[in-house]
């Protein structure tokens, strides 16, 4: 009767499989651009943070490829760099 110490008890395992992940943009070979606001804004926080690439579902190299051109539209004055809350 010994009590399991930081272990995950009756639960078991770590609770997801692996397996490689696709993004929205990946498998139609799409690019993001600093000019399409509309679809930048749909991964920026309320707070005006770049959402990470695990709340995304983007692959890494479209996650960096999107924070160049979140970067590149706040620069342009296009998007805001920080949101105004009320």
């Amino acid at each position: 009767m010994a009590a399991t110490v930081g272990g995950r008890g009756d639960r078991g395992g770590r609770g997801f499989a692996g397996g490689r992940r696709r993004g929205t943009y990946c498998p139609e070979g799409r690019c993001f651009d600093y000019k399409d606001v509309e679809t930048l804004k749909r991964y920026i926080s309320e707070s005006g943070r770049i959402k990470p690439r695990r709340q995304t579902g983007n692959c890494a190299r479209c996650q960096r490829q999107l924070a160049r051109e979140i970067k590149r539209a706040r620069h342009l004055a296009l998007l805001p760099f920080v949101s105004i809350n009320d």
